[in-house]
């Protein structure tokens, strides 16, 4: 007599038969479908825009030291205090100009602000692309109120498969185990249908992107 099947068992048999049968990508031309259509944009400015539409912060930097004095202008307004980089490349450059940070995770359940690297900047729709390859692995961009992401001009691409093929191109066959997307600070309607930011991680989201990073 065959056993009582639970439905959670019965769905992850399922999962676990569609693993193991290779199929073919059902829409293997969805961008070159009339529903994705083909942006003639300037990609800095659609990523200016579509953050900012989901109020994030977009600043542009020719070099490191306007990067500088624009974080410094935001270090003084928000009257941080501990602000975290793990990053060697980030540190380097905040050193140079004698910014103070923290660089190990003492204290860190005080952090006010987490500033990292990201893999690329997606332009169609304002989001980071990022992965837990680099020193401020996934915390950095989590737990601060405050998450400060840098990225060069090389890294603004238009689509999100255009990220994933810098990504390729940059670790080869040994990808990173955690790849993910952040559009806008954290926000959820959950609670009365009001929208709150900051609910589930930073509740201010500040992209610099740097043309000279030296």
């Amino acid at each position: 007599m065959q056993e009582n099947i639970s439905s959670k068992e019965l769905m992850l048999k399922k999962i676990r038969k569609a693993l193991l049968e290779k199929r073919d990508n059902p829409y293997p031309n969805l961008e070159e479908t009339p529903l994705y259509k083909t942006n003639t944009e300037i990609p800095e400015i659609l990523f200016a825009e579509q953050l900012t539409a989901v109020s994030g912060n977009f600043i542009y930097c020719e070099d490191g030291v306007e990067f500088i004095e624009n974080i410094l202008e935001l270090a003084e307004k928000f009257k941080w205090r501990k602000i975290y980089c793990w990053e060697t490349e980030l540190q380097k450059l905040l050193s140079t100009y004698e910014f103070p940070f923290y660089k190990t995770d003492k204290d860190f359940e005080m952090a006010e602000v987490g500033i990292t690297m990201c893999e690329a900047l997606i332009a169609r729709n304002g989001s980071i692309l990022l992965s837990n390859q680099n020193e401020a692995g996934r915390r950095l961009s989590i737990f601060p109120h405050h998450h400060i992401v840098i990225a060069r001009t090389g890294q603004m691409v238009m689509d999100l498969k255009d990220g994933f093929q810098l990504i390729k191109n940059k670790y080869g066959a040994q990808l990173p185990s955690m790849i993910s997307t952040i559009t806008g600070p954290s926000r959820t309607a959950d609670i009365e249908k009001t929208l709150v930011l900051g609910a589930h991680g930073p509740k201010e989201l500040f992209v610099f992107l740097i043309d000279d990073f030296s």
